[in-house]
């Protein structure tokens, strides 16, 4: 009988086929799979880290008596962008509700959202109303919020109904705390006046085109174009920017500025504020800012940014603002995007593999008392393997739990 050789050519080529196709589909698959810029999985540290610090940071602000609300995550743009929202409409993605055909909001801040609540269902609510909120805001643009990404947690505080310099220090002073309470560390308080530097303006009686000079080379802590386009202002701008800085320093440069009657008085109101606040927390590292507007749109008195050393994102920022109906308010918002970050990631608990002979009873003692019990469908040596497979440090069996070294040991 003739043996015939196999083609090993065709073969190869066949082979070849079979691993281009499963390449292809490869790429099919993580095309597929891929996220909209801006987006991200949190896998399991991540996650675990985000989660136990949401709930660290709530019950820190409900231990002061801030009581919980959850707004919607989408509202109509009549509503979201009225009041308070407003300046947050180029921020906004837009749907279309196919029910009522009427364009929605996907909300890229909580904020508005809390003052609209203010105004109306919480409108007879007893005030000093204290509200706290956690969720997830969608920006359109990463860069204009300092996120790195368009989707972001927002957690925060709002303290409703009082316009005093007492209320501001209660907001911030929370903030501190419970970040001290997180782990953060180095922690820097900066505080600016949005209305100082536009009431200055308007007092002079500048023009349109003359405020906007003066407000861009401000942002830009350019003294040269503040003396270029500051004209008889220029002297008295120069030295606000320049009293900016650690907080003592400050406030004795602010002292010795003369400042038209209006502007004092917004600036009598911030030293008022920074005083009491230092007297509460006197350990509290605070530098401040007298010429900083920029991202206060809604603001009308004292804000604050947070800061810790050696990152240069915010890890939360607030201020003082008027609800929807003309309401006083002041508040905070964390990023825990940025803080959890600068937190050690949160290990899992202990694993306990429950073999198929394990009593319940004790499983469930055993999660009572902090332990993560992972439910087994093998016995004897492949139990073992499994639980290790798993992480799993202990075995229980029966009512007996002994740890996956100790068997193997045996």
């Amino acid at each position: 009988m003739t043996h015939i050789p196999k083609n090993t050519s065709n073969g190869n080529k066949n082979l070849q086929n079979d691993q281009l196709r499963d390449q292809c589909d490869e790429k099919q698959f993580f095309r597929f799979a891929l996220l909209p810029n801006g987006f991200v999985d949190l896998l399991t540290s991540e996650a675990r880290t985000e989660a136990y610090g949401v709930a660290m940071l709530m019950d820190s602000l409900m231990a002061h008596g801030y009581d919980l609300v959850r707004p919607p995550l989408m509202e109509f743009e009549e509503t979201y962008l009225a009041g308070a929202g407003a300046s947050l409409s180029a921020q906004s993605f837009r749907v279309m509700d196919p029910d009522s055909r009427r364009m929605m909001v996907l909300r890229p801040d909580i904020t508005p959202q809390i003052a609209r609540i203010a105004a109306t269902r919480a409108r007879d609510f007893a005030r000093p109303l204290r509200v706290a909120y956690a969720g997830t805001c969608v920006v359109v643009t990463p860069v204009a919020t300092g996120e790195r990404g368009r989707e972001i947690m927002q957690i925060g505080m709002e303290l409703i109904g009082l316009d005093t310099p007492e209320a501001d220090i209660e907001v911030i002073s929370i903030a501190a705390e419970a970040l001290d309470r997180l782990g953060v560390q180095n922690v820097s308080f900066d505080l600016t006046m949005p209305s100082l530097v536009p009431t200055l303006l308007e007092e002079a009686g500048l023009s349109e085109i003359q405020k906007e000079e003066i407000y861009h080379a401000l942002a830009r802590k350019d003294a040269v174009a503040v003396v270029e386009h500051g004209g008889t202002l220029a002297p008295l701008l120069i030295a606000l920017l320049e009293a900016g800085g650690m907080v003592d320093n400050a406030l004795v440069q602010l002292k010795a500025i003369e400042l038209p009657y209006q502007t004092q008085q917004i600036a009598d109101r911030f030293v008022k504020t920074i005083i009491a606040l230092r007297k509460r927390c006197p350990d509290l590292k605070i530098t401040v800012d007298f010429v900083e507007f920029r991202g206060w749109k809604y603001h009308t008195g004292v804000c604050v940014c947070v800061f810790s050393q050696g990152c240069s994102e915010e890890l939360g920022r607030g201020g003082r603002y008027l609800c929807n109906n003309e309401e006083p308010a002041c508040g905070l918002t964390f990023r825990p995007d940025v803080i959890f970050r600068l937190i050690p990631p949160i290990p899992s608990r202990e694993r306990v593999y429950l073999a198929q002979d394990a009593d319940q009873t004790e499983a469930a003692c055993l999660r009572q008392k902090g332990y993560i019990t992972i439910g087994g469908f093998t016995s004897g040596i492949q139990a073992i393997e499994e639980a290790r497979r798993l992480g799993c440090a202990f075995i229980l069996s029966k009512t007996m739990c002994h740890t996956v070294e100790s068997i193997l040991n045996l």
